[in-house]
């Protein structure tokens, strides 16, 4: 699984555990490095916790593990690298700090509901 349809995979799994203000923000052409972000909020840092900890086990369980895992200590920002998807699941406060949808005025942004 790969690109869009790993992007919609891990917007089922965080609406599982009630993810809020859910993105994907199309990359292809825009930059190399990778083709998708998915943008989630939690209400809290355990929400944080919840949202991610259940991407990254169920995909596992599909055999699609994240190369790179971070910010787990924190719980404001925690970001799982998939290669070709970035998933960024924010506190409220963090997410509206870093705005990441702005940064590529040209990519095109679907709302996840």
């Amino acid at each position: 699984m790969e690109g869009y349809d790993l992007a919609k995979r891990i917007t089922e799994l965080a609406l599982e555990k009630n993810g809020m203000d859910i993105s994907i923000v199309d990359l292809n052409g825009i930059t190399s490095s990778f083709d998708y972000f998915v943008i989630i909020t939690g209400s809290v840092d355990q929400h944080v916790r919840a949202l991610s900890d259940h991407i990254r086990k169920e995909l596992s369980r599909e055999g699609v593990k994240p190369i790179g895992y971070e910010g787990q200590s924190n719980l404001r920002w925690v970001l799982l690298d998939f290669v070709d998807v970035i998933v960024h699941v924010f506190d409220p406060e963090t997410r509206d700090f870093y705005k990441l949808e702005t940064i590529w005025k040209d990519a095109k942004i679907e709302r996840v509901e």
